[in-house]
């Protein structure tokens, strides 16, 4: 108590001590400020739109999160963007690729992307799995096995959008290819598993369409339909090294003849198949060559350009089924009425032509 009293009569006294210098903030609020602005901030559809055509990454990232979104405000928003880029879009190479899990999708896109990269081309690789919410899809997983390209300044690499409806996905994959062709990608891979209806959503969307298959794993021609055959306009068998290059030239003699039995496509290109081995960078180049040959082929001849504006029509008609079909189901009075005729139905007082029809009635009256 005596000191105190000393030193509040003796200002100069030693045992005084100094208020001292404050302490900052351990925040910096700029760099903070910033952070949110990066990382959750809504930007203007016009703000969108000039960096993507700066070629941003983040905000590229962050409009094809939009168009992911079902949220109504998230969707307008996409909308806008997505017309904004539409004049900067359309110069780009845009490839399917497909193919029976198993058959190395990520260890050849990797080995023909660093191709492409190295050549000064802007890779963008897409995928559409509607399923990818409940396996983690093609992409999903793969992306941590394609580290270099990943890596790749030139690459962009995006997985897919998880969800249960195949057009709904195709849709936004469409959209998004619009995006990364506004931000300076010439050249697109869409990349889907070759099962069920998705090789033939991606076909609806690009110019080349490469079908991988694998040999020696029984009867060639057993293992995938004839419809997604058709749409190929390369088959390449994978894994063609070792003790398997004698089985993939089988293979690929095979499928040369199977392909002679189909009718020509539209295009007039005629199918080609070919052998590779991604693993050890063998017949990749000759992948990347014929693609090059069909886009002159078929732009040449008129199809490339015809191909293109019927996909944009198709497209159209999709999205029209599209909302329709979310808004009938997004209708309350729909949904309330839903589980009176699904009882209906099941407990056979009704047909299940009948409850549609008068489900779709209401909703036309409503």
């Amino acid at each position: 108590m005596d000191n105190e009293k000393d030193r509040k009569k003796n200002p100069e006294s030693a045992l005084n001590v100094n208020k001292g210098v404050e302490r900052p903030s351990s925040i910096n609020k700029e760099a903070a400020k910033r952070f949110r602005r990066k990382r959750g901030a809504r930007y203007s559809a016009d703000q969108y739109v000039k960096g993507i055509l700066e070629g941003d990454r983040t905000i590229l990232g962050q409009a094809i999160t939009l168009i992911e979104s079902s949220r109504g405000e998230d969707m307008e928003m996409a909308r806008q963007i997505v017309e904004k880029c539409l004049p900067y879009a359309g110069d780009s190479i845009r490839i399917g690729i497909t193919g029976v899990p198993g058959v190395g999708k990520s260890t050849f896109i990797e080995s023909l992307g660093i191709k492409i990269t190295g050549a000064g081309n802007k890779l963008a690789v897409l995928a559409v799995d509607p399923t990818s919410e409940r396996t983690g899809g093609s992409i999903l997983g793969d992306k941590t096995r394609m580290e270099k390209l990943a890596a790749d300044e030139k690459a962009f690499i995006r997985p897919s959008p998880s969800g249960d409806s195949l057009g709904g996905v195709a849709r936004k994959t469409r959209e998004t290819v619009i995006l990364c062709e506004a931000a300076g990608f010439n050249t697109i891979f869409i990349e889907t598993v070759g099962v069920g209806q998705s090789g033939t959503s991606v076909h609806s969307m690009v110019d080349f369409f490469l079908l991988l298959m694998l040999a020696g794993a029984g009867d060639e021609l057993q293992g995938i339909k004839r419809g997604i055959m058709e749409m190929a306009d390369l088959i390449a068998i994978t894994k063609a090294d070792g003790k398997n290059e004698q089985k993939a030239e089988m293979a690929r003699k095979e499928y040369e003849r199977a392909l002679h039995l189909f009718p020509p496509p539209e295009s007039g290109w005629e199918t080609r198949v070919l052998t590779c081995s991604a693993l050890f960078d063998q017949g990749i180049d000759k992948v990347w060559e014929t693609i090059w040959e069909f886009v002159g082929f078929t732009k040449n001849n008129g199809y490339f350009m015809k191909n293109r504006k019927e996909q944009a029509k198709y497209w159209m008609y999709e999205t029209i089924n599209q909302i329709l079909k979310d808004n009938f189901y997004q209708t309350d009075f729909i949904k309330d009425q839903l589980t009176k005729y699904e009882n209906e139905v099941l407990e056979g007082k009704m047909s299940s032509y009948m409850a549609a029809k008068q489900l779709i009635d209401s909703y036309s009256n409503k």
